[in-house]
């Protein structure tokens, strides 16, 4: 290996390093109390080495959103390129959402459930488009399944929102522990049993005539 490229590899390990820390360090006590300082703590460094890869903590924070959704957008195009039938797509992204979900449970707290002052920061259009994006997927899957038969008389965009808050709920009962009341062997299985029968009601809203 040359000069050149164990260069560039220490700094792809760097900036791995530095969002790792800072993703942690948002999650455990909030994006504002968070600082440059406090992230070069936990990985032994100066804060001027972050500098070196980050004008501030908003950039950090905007990287990690990027590589959050970007894993997201993957495992919800694997639920769509899985199945040929439309509804049995929209089946299979809602399975692929939360199993992204129950297996990436900071990067999936750090999309949907950390608060954090996004008006605030200069990538929040950025920001907004990584969901976006990820909302009209859903939106195209739910407009295929409406082309099919199903859900007529409903809105798409209502309709879509009602599927997300379903799976997002379900996943974030199980990131912030509120399944606990069950068996530990049990509470997964639960979830998924509860997105089975939700699949099962809306099923039923199918044309007859399609």
């Amino acid at each position: 290996m040359g000069v050149i490229d164990r260069k560039e590899r220490e700094k792809v390990e760097m900036k791995r390093q530095i969002l790792d820390a800072a993703r942690s360090l948002f999650l455990e006590q909030g994006f504002e109390k968070t600082s440059i300082r406090n992230i070069a703590e936990v990985i032994e460094y100066s804060a001027g080495t972050i500098y070196l890869y980050f004008k501030d903590k908003n950039e950090i924070l905007f990287a990690l959103h990027v590589e959050a959704f970007g894993a997201l957008m993957q495992a919800m195009q694997a639920g769509i390129m899985s199945e040929n039938d439309p509804f049995e797509r929209l089946v299979a992204l809602g399975k692929h959402y939360l199993k992204y979900a129950f297996e990436n449970p900071e990067l999936y707290d750090l999309m949907f459930v950390m608060t954090a002052p996004m008006e605030t920061l200069e990538c929040r259009e950025e920001i907004w488009c990584d969901g976006e994006r990820a909302f009209e997927t859903l939106k195209f899957v739910v407009g295929e399944c409406m082309q099919a038969g199903y859900f007529e008389g409903f809105d798409n965009e209502t309709f879509s929102v009602m599927v997300w808050s379903l799976v997002h709920g379900l996943a974030t009962l199980h990131l912030r522990r509120r399944t606990m009341i069950f068996a530990e062997e049990k509470r997964i299985q639960l979830l998924e049993d509860a997105y089975a029968q939700f699949v099962q009601i809306i099923k039923q809203y199918k044309s007859l005539a399609a």
